[in-house]
């Protein structure tokens, strides 16, 4: 995917970090949105100094109600980005099976005019070039702000704004964001409706996400790394907060059991054996037993039983009265 941006892309750097944050905060509320996990420095071997973020997008009203069928209620992908500016490496993945997003992401001051910039990376690999106007391509309704519309938007700053049809090929400054974005759902029989629907999800979020990065210019475009690191902590903590912090759905005590109340496989939770009878099988007290039968069985005396049997066999005598 080619995003142009009417801006350098050093710019963008403070804008990208800038967005990110207030995005994920408007985006959130409680049980739903982003939280942050880890933020800090990382050092790569080949690419040098960057930064590290890890976090859980929490998303499950957000799916189609398919989808929503066949995922835990309490369902979040977990997002780990490696940011060495102009290159960033975006890794999802959640807890569904066999389930990942890959996305690289590539900065340079031109119109999406370079065609092999990944050819290192997909060797051999069938690609679909996608190109993307922020102003001119429709995003879903529910996400439309007539403040955040490049076509009607013009920065007070930089004097940036009202873009016409065909922009890309006379703005300047002009940058584009190269993302080759992958995606797996190696599941038979969803896997070729979750890939397309999940491509489609990423291309709406990263065209909002442009475009809001744009129209908010003004608020980011005078601030130095500094300041905008110090607005991205104290944003992800509001935003932390503002999702709330909720029990597990489900609570297993890791208890050893012996080998004998093992049933299941040794790759299931191990759950926490008793004795006493569950509440809603156990008897009231105060409530009488039926006596249907006798509670004790007493066995006769031979000795007695053979006399009994001796008297019984003897005839009736008339009355002598």
């Amino acid at each position: 995917m080619l995003y142009s941006f009417p801006s350098f892309f050093l710019q963008y750097r403070i804008g990208q970090l800038y967005m990110i944050s207030k995005h994920s905060h408007e985006q959130s509320d409680r049980g739903e949105g982003v939280e942050v996990v880890q933020n800090e420095p990382y050092e790569d071997p080949v690419h040098g100094q960057g930064q590290l973020t890890e976090k859980r997008v929490y998303l499950n009203s957000k799916l189609p109600s398919w989808a929503r069928a066949v995922v835990p209620k309490i369902f979040y992908v977990t997002e780990k980005a490696w940011n060495y500016y102009p290159y960033t490496i975006t890794g999802e993945c959640s807890f569904l099976p066999k389930f990942s997003i890959h996305i690289e992401t590539k900065y340079e001051d031109n119109q999406g005019s370079n065609d092999s910039i990944f050819n290192h990376e997909v060797k051999d690999l069938e690609r679909e070039v996608c190109f993307v106007d922020i102003a001119y391509d429709d995003i879903p309704e529910r996400y439309y702000k007539e403040s955040e519309d490049p076509k009607t938007f013009k920065s007070e700053k930089t004097g940036r704004g009202l873009l016409k049809e065909g922009w890309r090929e006379t703005q300047e400054p002009v940058m584009c964001s190269y993302k080759l974005v992958a995606v797996k759902f190696e599941v038979w029989g969803l896997q070729t409706r979750v890939e397309q629907f999940v491509h489609k999800v990423v291309r709406d979020v990263l065209l909002i996400g442009h475009r809001q990065a744009f129209a908010w210019i003004d608020e980011w475009y005078d601030m130095t790394m500094d300041e905008v690191r110090e607005y991205e902590r104290t944003t992800q903590e509001a935003t932390n907060r503002k999702i709330g912090i909720f029990p597990p759905a489900i609570s297993i005590t890791d208890i050893t059991l012996p080998s004998i109340a093992r049933s299941g496989p040794s790759s299931a939770p191990s759950t926490p054996l008793t004795t006493d009878a569950p509440e809603f099988l156990t008897v009231p007290k105060d409530r009488p037993r039926k006596k249907s039968a006798p509670e004790t069985l007493t066995l006769p005396d031979p000795a007695l039983n053979a006399q009994s049997m001796f008297t019984s066999n003897k005839p009736s005598l008339p009355n002598s009265e």
